[in-house]
């Protein structure tokens, strides 16, 4: 019988060891090398509209730190040590380890005691390889730009699709790891990372992957909810309709483009951007109304004479509409405006086919779209 005595001993004390693990809280137990003249460590919380200081705490003589925090629910965390960030992902009953060296200059870290912390690590290499490239880029431009004193068009023409292949790519990338983690609150943060004027698709069909996940955290049900609601105004959906005042005063529906592909344009006269971009409008206006392209002009103006003026400047020369009402016209509401310019390409049927085009994307959708119902045209 005495055999039995330490086996039994043994569980007894691991039972009593796991009855003891605090589970309204984490603790993330640190150690960093070569701290230099860095004192203090700075723990962070986020949610989905801010990052916000919850605790701070002193490097021991042995360069080391504990932070015991009660997270109401699995979260984002970040660690500022330093001028360094580091991110873990956290939640009650976790018990973390980390260690770093400040003069590693790629800020690599090692973490333990949480597998999200390892998704959220994988992310970060991602997004850092990226930034780096973009850095690159973006420096080579300001040093050029710099030596000719001005800025360039030409330098623009050349440094712009370098940046939007990289973005591209990181996108791409992007949505491969929230594929492969969609369980993981890792592909959360990582999803929310994205353009969502470009990505709209994947964005609503990932929020309804995680619907009735996370329930808990507030980012993630925000974002569902964002999504829910923009989602009767996504690609493959059918165009709310509307009655607007038109600039000459008369109604303008947008079922009176029925049957026709329509640009619904949202701009003003004060948006610098929407400004630039008028002239690349105007240009494939030109080009394929010729072809079947109607474009109707919503204003969020709220001084019609300064709308009329910039309609007039820019030779806008098709339909406008606006109630003068700024973001809060019932035009904007339905289609839930938070920016401008913003666009939607609605087809003969109603249907929203493309949103969001500027520059050259917009261009090759047109080219391809009407190159398309030309061909079928010549073969009916």
């Amino acid at each position: 019988m005495k055999k039995y005595l330490i086996p039994f001993s043994i569980i007894f004390l691991s039972l009593f060891m796991f009855s003891c693990k605090d589970k309204n809280s984490f603790t993330i137990s640190g150690i960093i090398n070569n701290p230099g003249s860095v004192k203090k460590i700075y723990l962070f919380t986020t949610d989905s509209t801010q990052i916000k200081i919850v605790d701070s705490t002193n490097l021991s003589d042995q360069n080391k730190f504990q932070f015991k925090y009660q997270a109401p629910y699995a979260n984002l965390f970040k660690l500022r040590i330093g001028s360094t960030i580091f991110d873990f992902i956290a939640k009650n009953g976790d018990n973390i380890d980390f260690s770093t060296s400040l003069t590693d200059k790629t800020s690599a870290y090692q973490i333990s005691g949480s597998d999200e912390s390892e998704k959220i690590k994988e992310f970060n290499k991602i997004s850092n390889f990226y930034a780096e490239k973009s850095t690159v880029i973006s420096q080579e431009y300001e040093n050029k730009s710099q030596a000719l004193g001005k800025q360039s068009d030409s330098l623009i023409s050349i440094y712009k699709p370098q940046f939007e292949k990289i973005m591209a790519s990181y996108g791409a990338d992007v949505l491969k790891f929230v594929d492969k983690n969609k369980t993981s609150l890792a592909a959360f943060y990582a999803a929310t990372s994205l353009d969502p004027t470009k990505y709209e698709q994947q964005l609503i069909a990932y929020a309804d992957a995680i619907n009735g996940k996370f329930k808990d955290n507030l980012a993630v049900q925000r974002f569902v909810n964002s999504m829910k609601v923009i989602e009767p105004i996504s690609i493959g959906h059918k165009a709310p309709e509307f009655t607007a005042a038109g600039i000459d005063g008369k109604p303008v529906k947008l079922s009176d483009y029925k049957g026709k592909y329509v640009l619904l344009d949202f701009w003003a006269s004060w948006c610098a951007p929407c400004r630039h971009e008028n002239p690349n409008v105007v240009k494939q206006y030109k080009i394929y109304h010729p072809l079947g392209l109607n474009i109707l002009g919503i204003s969020l103006d709220q001084d019609k004479t300064k709308w009329q003026d910039a309609v007039n400047a820019d030779g806008l020369a098709w339909n406008h509409a606006s109630d003068l009402k700024n973001f809060e016209g019932p035009v904007e509401r339905l289609y839930h405006i938070e920016a401008i310019p913003s666009n939607f390409v609605i087809d003969p049927q109603g249907i929203i086919v493309a949103k969001n085009l500027t520059g050259t994307d917009l261009e090759e959708f047109l080219n391809k779209t009407f190159n398309k119902s030309q061909q079928i045209v010549k073969i009916k």
